[in-house]
């Protein structure tokens, strides 16, 4: 009975994550877009590429010049229950900057839910509770719930620190959990 009930536990926990993207080689980067704050007027320049390990990089250079300062990543999909979920794991290697990262139930939603996380210069894994993402919108909190896990659309990566910095970021994998 014992082996009856490890092997149950087993299949749930083995079906209870999901990949959003797992970088190598040869993943396609159709559906990511750099989104800076030229947008605005702003002169920051990111840049979203494969390295040659197969990692992802998001790099380039935040200007605060003409009231910009900030480079961002996007990536659409297809939407996805995510309801049997409560975390997201983000692997990565950064360059000591903080970086926020961002998800839409819905890409048509002009704000998004967002937190910030720390990066040092070693791979790691992020953990973020999928209730603990914030409203914002252009960086202002809104006066509503936080995200509530159910549906999600679009996940992304901004860098915004109110400073003029070159930033790379490495990404390796996205899992929820």
């Amino acid at each position: 009975m014992f082996i009856l009930n490890y092997i149950a536990i087993m299949a749930v926990t083995i079906s209870t994550s999901l990949t959003i993207i797992d970088f190598n080689k040869n993943t396609s980067l159709i559906g990511w877009r750099v989104v800076d704050d030229v947008v605005m007027g702003g002169q920051s320049n990111g840049d979203f590429k494969l390295n040659n390990e197969g990692h992802a990089v998001f790099s380039g250079t935040v200007s605060t010049a003409n009231n910009g300062g900030f480079s961002s990543l996007r990536h659409r999909f297809d939407k996805l229950n995510i309801s049997k979920f409560e975390k997201i794991k983000i692997r990565v290697k950064g360059d000591g900057n903080k970086y926020q990262f961002r998800v839409k139930p819905n890409q048509f939603n002009q704000f998004s839910y967002t937190t910030y996380f720390q990066t040092t210069t070693a791979w790691e894994t992020i953990e973020i509770k999928l209730t603990d993402l914030i409203p914002t919108f252009r960086g202002r909190i809104l006066d509503m719930d936080n995200y509530k896990g159910k549906e999600l659309e679009e996940i992304g990566f901004l860098i915004g620190n109110k400073k003029n910095q070159k930033f790379q970021l490495l990404i390796d994998s996205i899992i929820l959990e």
